[in-house]
């Protein structure tokens, strides 16, 4: 037999409605109330009709959620942020692995409208607002994850790459290192290139930046990377995140060069083997599971006060994290 709304409703002595809050919005429920519930909820065994209540709202109780790779660490802890906040809240999150293209994060877009749901969070594969603009045009929300907006009517959540270069790149010439080779992901990517800027800064005077630029930002580019570099080593070597950086890592190992003694080598992300590693990597942190949290926070809000919701387009500053590879 299926259990209906109204059969919680009447066990709990409640109406209709105030059921149909506890599982839409059940922060405007009294407490003690939302707790009855909740308990009939799971004696009843009810399930709710998820196909008829978003064919009412226009809408489901879902976000979208798009990352470059989730294979990174790094975006599994943003995505880990998500979930967070869209549990609280009573949402459920259906996630997209772009690998970078475009093409295929456009699919995942089209997979989002279809599911209508309530909003959008992305780190976009390139600059083209195109994609965007039609979700937006749609009713979606959307907010750029790891990505800052240049638009004031957009809300993004992302960290200073400037910066966090910069810091990288500083810290290995106070260690005095004067030849510097970036290993970097394709230039489509934003971060890759704003790391660059960066690193550029703090080499004022040095020999230039030599770039080994990678069609993909896993541990075997990084290992691949390492082969181009190995035998005319650098001072130091900065890779564009810490995938990367691991997989230099375990090549320099492999042909004897000695880290740091031969050569110094930092990271980006500090995700939890940078800390593991054989020789535990320095890297340059960022606020991960935070991010997400904080992003799907602005997106909730804008879906659910959009006439109150202000744009906001924060930005996280990095930290420099130092262990082995650099001391």
């Amino acid at each position: 037999m299926t259990v209906s709304i109204k059969d919680v409703a009447a066990r709990a002595g409640v109406s209709p409605g105030t059921v149909s809050n506890v599982l839409n919005r059940p922060e405007k429920v009294a407490g003690a109330t939302r707790i009855r519930v909740e308990q009939v909820i799971r004696d009843l065994g009810f399930v709710r009709h998820g196909s008829a209540s978003t064919l009412r709202a226009g809408h489901s109780r879902t976000l979208g959620l798009s990352v470059l790779d989730i294979g990174n660490p790094f975006f599994t802890d943003v995505a880990a942020g998500v979930e967070d906040v869209a549990g609280e809240h009573g949402f459920a999150v259906i996630l997209g692995n772009s690998s970078s293209d475009k093409r295929k994060e456009e699919r995942h877009l089209r997979l989002f409208a279809e599911q209508r749901v309530r909003g959008v969070l992305i780190t976009p594969s390139s600059d083209d607002p195109g994609p965007l603009e039609v979700l937006r045009e749609r009713g979606i929300n959307v907010v750029l994850v790891d990505h800052p907006a240049d638009r004031p009517d957009l809300c993004s959540v992302a960290v200073n790459d400037v910066v966090g270069g910069e810091l990288a790149v500083s810290h290995l010439v106070q260690r005095g290192a004067r030849q510097i080779a970036y290993v970097t992901g394709p230039a489509t990517i934003r971060q890759c290139r704003e790391r660059r800027i960066g690193a550029e800064r703090a080499m004022q005077g040095l020999p230039p930046l030599r770039e080994i630029r990678m069609a993909a930002m896993t541990a075997r580019a990084g290992q691949e990377a390492a082969e181009q570099l190995v035998d005319d080593l650098p001072d130091a070597i900065f890779c564009a995140n810490d995938l990367m950086a691991l997989g230099v890592l375990r090549a320099l190992l492999q042909r004897g060069v000695k880290v740091p003694d031969d050569v110094m080598l930092i990271g980006y992300d500090d995700i939890d083997f940078a800390s593991a590693s054989v020789v535990s990597l320095s890297s340059i942190r960022q606020p991960t599971v935070r991010l997400g949290r904080v992003a799907a926070e602005l997106l909730l809000d804008e879906c659910e006060n959009p006439e109150a919701h202000a744009h906001q387009q924060i930005l996280f500053q990095p930290e420099l994290v130092v262990r082995e590879s650099t001391r």
